[in-house]
């Protein structure tokens, strides 16, 4: 008796399940968008990816800063990518990124951020700003300071010894 209801317990969870999982997989495709680089100047290129088998027929994404692009598929899976051209003109400032496929739609808000002129990288910056003839100042002050008082700690030790 128990064996008996636990079996059709279970086949009505599952015919639930069976019936349910179509439904929920439609509303959730496509599924995933994500822009890379998050940081690009104007001008930039910007590659998005969107997950979802409703993108592999085809597709596009929108956005304020960006014509709009389509989507292509990539091979073994149910991935598709477009590169997209930042507008020159883009102000800085973050951006909503809306995948279109299969006649639905996903929004990522804020995907990416637009800046004014490139990335800085390599010198981290220093090659905008230098050591003021003050800062030169003080650490030629400092290092006088250490040595004059390294040569006083070392002369005075050197005479005890000798004493």
């Amino acid at each position: 008796m128990r064996t008996t209801r636990a079996l059709a317990v279970a086949a009505a969870a599952g015919a639930v399940v069976g019936l349910a999982a179509p439904t929920a997989s439609a509303w959730a495709d496509p599924t995933n968008l994500v822009a890379m680089p998050s940081v690009i100047p104007r001008g930039g290129h910007l590659t998005v990816t969107v997950d979802g088998s409703s993108c592999q027929s085809g597709g596009k994404i929108t956005s304020h800063a960006f014509p709009d692009t389509n989507l292509h598929p990539i091979p073994g899976g149910s991935t598709s990518s477009a590169t997209a051209v930042v507008h020159k003109h883009a102000t800085p400032g973050a951006y909503d990124i809306t995948a279109h496929c299969g006649g639905k739609t996903l929004t990522r808000p804020a995907a990416f951020t637009v800046i004014h002129g490139g990335v800085r990288g390599g010198f981290g910056g220093s090659s905008h700003s230098g050591a003021t003839g003050t800062d030169i100042a003080i650490g030629g002050a400092l290092v006088t300071a250490a040595v004059v008082g390294g040569g006083v700690f070392w002369m005075r030790r050197r005479s005890e010894n000798r004493a």
